[in-house]
C-alpha cells in the first residue's frame, strides 16, 4: 500500500511539473509577442518574403481564378492558330526553294567545273581591294606558271569537304577515313514535302563516282510536327523535328567505314582449345548519319544517350537546311563562321551586361 501511494505522488508531481513548464512557455511567448521590436521584425520578414507566381495565384478569389482559366483557353486557341501559321510558312519555303534552285544549280556547275563563270558573274569588290590589287601585281610575275597550274584545276576543289572541315559541328563527326569519301561530294540539296503531305524536309548528298559505294545520292529525311501537344499545349514554339529516316548505303566490298573487323579469341569450355574468330562491330564515321536512331512508334522512351544522340542529329539536320545549304560559299571561305562567332560573342556580352545591371 505504501508503495502504491508513493507511485501516485510521483506521478502527480510529474503532471504538476509539466503544467508549470507549459505555463512558463506560454507566458514567455506572450511576453515576446507583446514586444514591439519583435513584432516589427516579424512583419518586416513577412513583407520581404517573395511570393512565387503559383503561390500568388492561390491567394486570388475563385472568380478571378475562373477568368484566368478562360485566358488559358484563349492561349490554347492562339497556339493552334500559330501552328497553322507555320504550316503556311512551310508552303512559302517550298515556293521559294523553287526560285533558289536555278541559282544553286549554277553554283553546282561552278563548283564541279561543269561551267565557267563569265567576267560579269565573277566580278566581286572585296573590302580589301588594295591588298587584292597588290597580290594581283605579284601574281603577274608568275603568270606563266599560274596558267599552267590553272589548266589542271577543275572547278573549286574539295568545296563541300572544306565546309565540313571548317564547321565544328560537322568536323567532329568526320573521321580520317571519311575524308577521301567526302572529297567526292558534289552537292547538297534540301527538298521540302509536297503540298498535302505531312510536313518534312529531305537532305540529298550527291556524290561523284568513287571506290566506296555505288549510290549517286544519299538521303536523310526529317519528319516534322507543327501542332501543340495535347497534354502540354503551352510548350508549343513552332515546328519541331520528331523523327528521321536515313538510307541504305551500297558499300563496295571491304569499303564500309561504318564497321570495323576485330579478332577475338574463344576458349572451348570442355576441350580447352582456343580459336580466333573475326567479328564486325560499329565504327565511328560521319556516314552513320544515314543510319539514325529510330523513334519508337508506340512512344516508348529512349535512354538518355539515345535521346542526346537523336537531339544532336536533329540539330545537324536543321543546320544543314537553314545555314549550310543556303550560304555554302560563306562557310567555305569562313566568313559565315566568323559571323556566327561574333553573334555568339554579342549574345554573351549582352547576358553579362544584363547580369551586371541586375
Amino acid at each position: 500500500m505504501a508503495d502504491n501511494s508513493k507511485t501516485e505522488d510521483t506521478a502527480s508531481d510529474s503532471v504538476e511539473a509539466a503544467k508549470n513548464s507549459s505555463n512558463k512557455k506560454e507566458k514567455l511567448s506572450d511576453q515576446v509577442m507583446q514586444n514591439p521590436q519583435v513584432l516589427a521584425a516579424l512583419q518586416d520578414r513577412l513583407d520581404n518574403t517573395a511570393l512565387t507566381p503559383s503561390s500568388y495565384i492561390e491567394t486570388l478569389p475563385k472568380a478571378v481564378k475562373r477568368r484566368i482559366d478562360a485566358l488559358k483557353q484563349l492561349q490554347v486557341k492562339c497556339a493552334h492558330i500559330e501552328a497553322k501559321f507555320y504550316e503556311e510558312v512551310h508552303d512559302l519555303e517550298r515556293k521559294y526553294a523553287a526560285l533558289y534552285q536555278p541559282l544553286f544549280d549554277k553554283r553546282r556547275e561552278f563548283i564541279n567545273g561543269e561551267a565557267e563563270p563569265t567576267d560579269a558573274e565573277s566580278e566581286w569588290h572585296s573590302e580589301n581591294e588594295e591588298e587584292d590589287k597588290l597580290a594581283g601585281d605579284l601574281k603577274n610575275v608568275v603568270v606563266i606558271e599560274e596558267k599552267a597550274e590553272e589548266a589542271n584545276v577543275k572547278g573549286i576543289p574539295d568545296f563541300w569537304f572544306t565546309i565540313f572541315r571548317n564547321v565544328d559541328m560537322l568536323s567532329e563527326l568526320v573521321q580520317e577515313y571519311d575524308e577521301p569519301i567526302l572529297k567526292h561530294l558534289q552537292d547538297i540539296k534540301v527538298k521540302f514535302s509536297e503540298p498535302g503531305q505531312p510536313m518534312s524536309f529531305s537532305l540529298e548528298f550527291h556524290f561523284g563516282p568513287n571506290d566506296y559505294f555505288s549510290n549517286p545520292v544519299l538521303t536523310k529525311t526529317y519528319k516534322m510536327k507543327s501542332e501543340p501537344d495535347k497534354t502540354d499545349p503551352f510548350s508549343f514554339e513552332g515546328p519541331e523535328i520528331v523523327d528521321c529516316e536515313g538510307c541504305t548505303i551500297d558499300w563496295k566490298k571491304g569499303k564500309n567505314v561504318t564497321v570495323k573487323t576485330i579478332k577475338k579469341k574463344q576458349k572451348h569450355k570442355g576441350r580447352g582449345t582456343v580459336r580466333t574468330i573475326t567479328k564486325q562491330v560499329p565504327n565511328d564515321s560521319f556516314f552513320n548519319f544515314f543510319s539514325p536512331i529510330k523513334v519508337s512508334a508506340d512512344g516508348e522512351a529512349l535512354d538518355e544517350d539515345s535521346e542526346f544522340t537523336l537531339a544532336a542529329d536533329f540539330e545537324i539536320g536543321h543546320f544543314f537546311r537553314e545555314r549550310i545549304v543556303p550560304r555554302a560559299v560563306l562557310y567555305f571561305t569562313g566568313e559565315a563562321i566568323e559571323d556566327d562567332d561574333n553573334f555568339e560573342e554579342d549574345e554573351e556580352g549582352e547576358e553579362e551586361f544584363i547580369s551586371i545591371l541586375s
